[in-house]
């Protein structure tokens, strides 16, 4: 599929996106929302594709996030008509929560309001060491309604994810590590192929496995301990049903790695 506001590149089970607008900060419109989602769902519905990350174009932002310059012009109607019907919400992603393949964010920069949102809708995230983080939204009378004010007090303690959200206080990328925002910073050269190292550990393991761990920390977040640690979700079904479940133990007792096949 041809894109003009994104990138995407396969290399084996690693689906790389890449939000493309580097000359307005990759800020997000509609129609580069659009082929967000698209891409999510190709991911999402390819049985070869196990995992994904997500970046930006150039080297000063992942994404500064909602296009305000697009809205001023349109208007706040034609912004909420442009993303009504996209599966994944803003960036194609920040709303997708029955996506149980693991995602991974490498941010390169400033991740703003919509792009920091993107970011936290991914399971790992690694930063470059000029990254920046923040909720901007009230600075211009919005908010982060793309999931942003649940997400964060998710990720961090309640009063600190408070602080940056009432006062939409950025943090940079080594006070994101010690707030455990981050997996890892890294020199803005070595972002990607260290988001592909972490790709790589998780492809070194049962992708199904990853999938029904992924989807029961999710779905089990919300309950009560004892019923989550009780509930078979889904994707432990298909995990105990598959191939992969016969050939992990066969692989350790044969002393070789493991052969996935996904199913």
């Amino acid at each position: 599929m041809s894109y003009e506001f994104i990138k995407v590149e396969r290399k084996g089970h690693i689906t790389v996106i890449t939000m493309n607008r580097p000359e307005v900060l990759n800020a997000l419109h509609p129609p580069a929302c659009k082929e967000m989602d698209d891409a999510f769902n190709d991911f999402a519905d390819d049985p070869d594709a196990w995992v994904a990350i997500l970046t930006g174009a150039g080297d000063r932002a992942f994404s500064a996030g909602n296009d305000l310059k697009w809205q001023a012009k349109h208007g706040g109607e034609a912004l909420r008509e442009g993303l009504k019907n996209l599966k994944g919400g803003l960036g194609g992603i920040t709303f997708r929560f029955d996506l149980f393949k693991p995602l991974i964010a490498a941010v390169n920069g400033l991740a703003l309001g919509g792009g920091f949102e993107c970011a936290l809708a991914c399971d790992i995230i690694v930063a470059s060491e000029n990254a920046s983080f923040g909720l901007p939204e009230p600075t211009v009378g919005m908010m982060a309604g793309a999931g942003g004010v649940h997400y964060l007090p998710r990720a961090i303690p309640h009063h600190l994810a408070m602080g940056m959200i009432l006062t939409a206080r950025r943090v940079s990328a080594q006070e994101a590590l010690q707030l455990g925002l981050v997996n890892q910073v890294v020199p803005l050269e070595q972002l990607i192929s260290t988001a592909e190292a972490w790709a790589e550990k998780i492809l070194a393991c049962s992708p199904l496995a990853i999938r029904a761990s992924k989807e029961a920390v999710l779905k089990g977040l919300g309950m009560p301990l004892e019923q989550a640690a009780k509930t078979v979700f889904p994707g432990q079904v298909v995990l105990y049903q598959s191939e992969d479940f016969i050939e992990g133990p066969k692989a350790f007792a044969e002393k070789r790695k493991p052969q996935w096949k996904g199913h």
